[in-house]
């Protein structure tokens, strides 16, 4: 695991992007920060456990977060304005691989899972590689980071389980409508979801788990599961594990 760092940031945006999902802007001491796909915790006033936030984007100086509110401690955090401060410890988790694209990636994201991938893109396309993303929702409504990825130059295609945009259906389904031409995926978002891209998709590829989790950094042990490996814990070894390395 790299190194951590424990810091406050300032909140500089905290905006609702779909019904009940927000982006959330921060500033502080974000230099432990290495890869994309490691997250964050974030200590909310008054709750014994912090809130693991998968990293949307980042840069020495700023966090870019992704959540949706699904229990009290969201709804507290979505309620939070711009000029306060919040404690976060940084640098948790194992990132992607962007040096296993030989040529083109394959990204696919369902839900808030699709908040990782945005900074992968980046780095995938810093690095010479091209992307296709395919974002999963349930309806139109949900879609979100569609506009910020195709700022970015990327192809993308856009699911929905009730066909109000895009391929109606699931991510599954969207892939089956694409050219196999991609040598390396990477996923992110339910598990069911994860499980049934890694069984389609005939080449490599990493997926990065959800797990309940208490400290956030492999001493609780809390978040473990079995791999091919043995027991790998969700927040230290990964949460992003290699697809032969995954028993599902």
């Amino acid at each position: 695991m790299s190194k951590l760092a424990k810091g406050l940031f300032e909140i500089k945006g905290n905006q609702a992007v779909a019904p009940g999902c927000y982006l959330l802007s921060l500033e502080g001491d974000a230099s432990a920060v290495a890869a994309s796909g490691q997250f964050v915790q974030l200590a909310l006033p008054g709750r014994y456990l912090r809130r693991p936030i998968s990293i949307c984007d980042y840069d020495a100086r700023h966090l870019l977060l992704l959540y949706k509110v699904v229990g009290a401690g969201t709804d507290q955090l979505s309620e939070m304005k711009v000029g306060e401060q919040i404690e976060v410890i940084s640098g948790l988790g194992n990132g992607f691989c962007p040096e296993n694209t030989t040529q083109k990636a394959l990204l696919v994201g369902g839900g808030m899972g699709v908040a990782p991938l945005y900074r992968l893109a980046k780095d995938l396309l810093a690095a010479g590689k091209a992307v296709h993303v395919i974002l999963g929702f349930n309806t139109a409504a949900e879609v979100c980071l569609e506009t910020e990825f195709k700022a970015l130059g990327v192809d993308v295609t856009i699911s929905t389980a009730d066909g109000s945009k895009g391929v109606k259906g699931f991510v599954t389904d969207a892939i089956q409508t694409l050219p196999q031409d991609y040598d390396y995926f990477y996923t992110c978002g339910p598990m069911v979801m994860m499980k049934a891209v890694c069984q389609l998709c005939p080449t490599e590829g990493e997926a990065s788990l959800e797990e309940r989790m208490g400290c956030g950094f492999g001493i609780c042990y809390g978040c473990t599961i079995k791999t091919a490996k043995g027991a790998k814990r969700v927040c230290a070894d990964g949460p992003v594990f290699a697809k032969g390395d995954l028993l599902w």
